[in-house]
């Protein structure tokens, strides 16, 4: 995983010199970590649904954007800072996150979250790896009888699972089902588990002009059917918009 180059004092200065040059650039902050949200491929450039998405919003919103790298644990306290002006990052929409931030328009509905194991366990009273920070981390800390452990990135929460340090792990399906098909010690079981809202992009609270940019450009797709068409390419098990 990439991780940011420039100071936090360098980008908040690029941020302000860019805004009092009028140019409309907009810099994207993503994990590029978590398949198929986004990722980085074989050339080394961020990729997967959020940069298909990303890129359009931006083509609709008339912004110039970049796209940043940044670790899970500090993509929120980052995006305040000013490392960059926007996150898309499979983010879902959380009461707690709107005290710190703000969020655009939905751009998909939750995927459904599983669990992934070595074999078939008792969840409610294993010992259950997570990402740090995310929602998944939050349910399992809230169920008795179960053990969290938390990582800073997802695929460390796999490696605890084959290592044996873990019973299983929960993160989103879409993220889990390449391991199962791919390795044939690791299977998805028990049913789905349904939590958090939907996913957007998430902004600093003062950034309103951006959000409703953001949001506008969201909508648009939702109308003319470009996002459904995204969200069935890249997150099959995800439901579409109506």
């Amino acid at each position: 995983m990439k991780n940011l180059i420039l100071t936090t004092t360098a980008f908040t200065l690029l941020g302000a010199m860019a805004m009092a040059d009028g140019h409309s650039v907009v810099r994207l902050g993503t994990e590029g970590a978590y398949p198929p949200y986004n990722f980085i491929n074989d050339a080394g450039e961020v990729d997967g649904f959020e940069r298909e998405v990303g890129d359009e919003i931006c083509v609709r919103a008339e912004l110039t954007c970049e796209w940043v790298t940044n670790e899970w644990d500090s993509i929120i306290p980052n995006l305040v800072s000013g490392n960059y002006d926007a996150i898309i990052a499979g983010m879902s929409v959380t009461e707690e996150r709107m005290e710190v931030i703000d969020f655009s328009e939905q751009y998909t509905m939750p995927d459904p979250s599983a669990y992934l194991a070595m074999g078939e366990i008792d969840v409610n009273t294993a010992v259950i790896a997570a990402q740090a920070s995310t929602i998944q981390a939050g349910y399992v800390a809230s169920l008795e009888g179960a053990t969290l452990l938390e990582f800073a990135s997802p695929d460390e929460t796999i490696a605890a699972v084959k290592n044996g340090e873990a019973d299983a792990v929960l993160a989103d399906k879409g993220f889990l089902e390449p391991f199962a098909e791919a390795e044939a010690d690791l299977s998805i079981i028990g049913d789905d588990v349904a939590i958090g809202g939907g996913i957007g992009m998430g902004v600093r609270k003062s950034d309103t002009e951006l959000r409703d940019k953001l949001s506008a450009a969201i909508v648009s797709m939702k109308d003319d059917g470009t996002l459904n068409e995204l969200i069935v390419k890249w997150l099959p098990g995800s439901l579409p918009f109506e």
